[in-house]
Formats: C-alpha cells, sequence, structure tokens
C-alpha cells in the first residue's frame, strides 16, 4: 500500500491532482490506515499511470473518464476506444495547423521588422492591426 505522497512520487502526479481525480471519480476513494492516511494499492497507481499518460496525450477529464470505463470492461471491442483516440488524433492535427498558422505569422512579423524604432515597428504594428496579418490565427487560448 501507498501513501498519497508515496504514489505522487511514483507517478509524478501531484497530490491536490490526485485529489481532485478522487473528487471526480477518475480515482476510487481511498482506503484510510487507522490514522486516516489515504492508502493507495497497485490498481489504483496502475490507474493513476494511465490517467497521467492520457493528459499527456491530451485527452480531456471526460474523455479519459469513458476510457476508464472502457478498460473496466475489457471483453468487449475496442472500437469505441478507437473513436476516442480518431477524435483526440484529429483534434492534434487541427491544433498542429494553428501552430504552423502561428509560426508562419511571427516568422513573417520578425523578417519584416527592420530591428530600429519602436514607431518604425512591425511586430508591434501587426499586433495592434490584426488585418495585417495573413492568417486567421485565432487560438482558443486567446479568447479565454
Amino acid at each position: 500500500m501507498l501513501t498519497i505522497g508515496k504514489l505522487s512520487v511514483s507517478t509524478g502526479v501531484k497530490v491536490p491532482t490526485i485529489r481532485y481525480y478522487e473528487q471526480i471519480g477518475l480515482l476510487p476513494e481511498a482506503e484510510r490506515s487507522a490514522g486516516n492516511q489515504r492508502l493507495y494499492d497497485r490498481k489504483a497507481l496502475e490507474r493513476l499511470a494511465f490517467i497521467r499518460h492520457a493528459r499527456e496525450l491530451g485527452f480531456s477529464l471526460e474523455a479519459i473518464r469513458d476510457l476508464l470505463s472502457l478498460s473496466d470492461n475489457p471483453d468487449q471491442p475496442c472500437s469505441a476506444a478507437d473513436a476516442i483516440a480518431r477524435a483526440q488524433l484529429i483534434e492534434v492535427e487541427s491544433r498542429l495547423a494553428r501552430l504552423a498558422a502561428l509560426k508562419a505569422e511571427l516568422e513573417r512579423m520578425v523578417v519584416q521588422c527592420d530591428g530600429n524604432r519602436i514607431a518604425d515597428c512591425r511586430v508591434i504594428e501587426v499586433l495592434g492591426d490584426h488585418s495585417l496579418c495573413i492568417t486567421d490565427h485565432v487560438t482558443e487560448d486567446a479568447i479565454h
């Protein structure tokens, strides 16, 4: 059995995140010691490692919840898991396209800047007037 601190070290997931995953039901509630300390078994360790890896691949918590539910029923076909992974792949490809557009726009701004005075700075000019951009590169992060 592992304490929450040892589970954190073993998986690289921070303690508050482990508690949060328990709170939202991604991890089952931990057993408690006589001193009321959380205790985790190997299954919890493996489940948390699964969650962390899925998060590293960009899966949403809801997608992870669905994947965990599927993994809890190993005899069913994997078409649902494939569909979730395909949707994530489409999202990653979309993000890559947006990042490529951002890269191109930034490269263009930097190349066009003569580096003399701020009053003549192309970077400042383009950032102040989106119509000077060659692509529509608005990201969701910029909106939120």
